[in-house]
């Protein structure tokens, strides 16, 4: 009975909770918040001064007793209170209802996606925090499945399919047939590592000390992996490592392109290490089919054609690569049959 008046006065949810941003969909509804992994609290009370875009604002500039962090770190939980508190914010945000007159009951299920290369112990983190932060059922999935599944890929055929999702904090490389992984790679290497490459580059080439979030956004309006037609620039500011002042430096697609080289170079090396690997029954499938791309970083300009000329196989990038997890996770939540034979583990609390 209880069970039964939870699913009615709570709104089932697919999360993503990835190191950059969290993604939160209502199933029947769509995705209803997408916000930065980012929570600000004082240091000594632990109370939680605010989440998501306005922690964002915070990170770099807080006075001493204030700090703003991201909870997760290569796609794992690193604070677990902080993380409880932000999925507690957002699956309170999802329920909140002012013109109802019966209060809602945050008693949802909650699915998430992980990266596969986790620990159990990890798992569980993930888990608990989804259940103290008011779920009454936790899934987990891997989030190269749900991707896979959010791509619309043929998951249950005979047949094989390739799917990268490169992230803020990990590079999933999976092969799926027969509605399980068949070869998964998972590296702790994706954006966060293309931006600090960014600022590697810029402090050893410029004397200029950027900051992360700089480098996010060098990233995004000027950042390339493969030659570009018309190369594009970008003015950044950042204070001169040798005189201490504030300086401005001018940077071209071209010289990006130079810094996030190696980083790239490892990511097409946990490719290939896949693609080596492939069962010879599977290897005209993936051929035929090509490779799917998923993920903030399917987002930088010329990733495809740099994947497809080192595999020599079709790349195409899926719609919207940043929502394909969490529409895998929804889809998979939705119907029962999927969910029994994807996720990673369940539990009640």
């Amino acid at each position: 009975m209880l069970d039964f008046l939870f699913g009615l006065f709570s709104h089932d949810l697919a999360i993503d909770l990835g190191t950059a941003n969290t993604l939160v969909l209502v199933l029947g509804k769509g995705i209803v918040i997408r916000e930065p992994s980012v929570v600000a609290r004082h240091r000594k009370t632990k109370k939680i001064l605010a989440i998501g875009s306005e922690a964002k604002r915070m990170l770099g500039k807080t006075p001493k007793q204030i700090e703003a962090f991201r909870p997760l770190k290569d796609g794992v939980i690193a604070d677990f209170d902080a993380t409880e508190a932000m999925l507690h914010h957002y699956i309170g945000m999802v329920h909140e209802n002012p013109k109802s007159f019966i209060p809602k009951i945050p008693r949802p299920r909650v699915i998430v996606g992980i990266p596969s290369g986790v620990t159990e112990v990890e798992r569980k983190a993930v888990q608990d925090a989804a259940l103290t932060a008011g779920a009454r059922a936790a899934y987990l999935i891997e989030e190269s499945m749900a991707a896979a599944i959010g791509a619309k890929l043929p998951i249950d055929d005979a047949k094989g399919s390739l799917i990268i999702d490169i992230g803020g904090g990990t590079t999933e490389v999976a092969l799926i047939s027969l509605g399980g992984i068949v070869i998964n790679k998972s590296i702790r290497i994706a954006g966060d590592e293309l931006d600090e490459a960014i600022i590697h580059h810029v402090r050893l080439k410029h004397s200029l000390l950027m900051g992360a979030q700089s480098a996010e956004e060098v990233k995004i309006k000027v950042g390339s992996v493969y030659p570009l037609k018309e190369e594009k620039y970008m003015v950044v500011r950042g204070r001169d490592l040798e005189s201490g002042l504030p300086k401005s430096i001018k940077l071209s697609s071209g010289e990006i392109r130079e810094a996030l080289g190696n980083v790239v170079n490892q990511i097409i090396e946990a490719i290939d290490g896949v693609v080596e690997e492939i069962p010879p029954e599977l290897v005209s499938d993936v051929f035929e089919q090509g490779i799917t791309l998923a993920g903030g970083g399917a987002l930088i300009r010329g990733i495809d054609k740099l994947i497809a000329e080192e595999t020599k196989m079709p790349v195409w990038i899926v719609d919207d690569p940043l929502d394909a997890v969490v529409r895998g996770a929804a889809s998979a939540l939705s119907d029962s049959k999927i969910l029994e034979k994807v996720k990673v583990t369940g539990g009640l609390k």
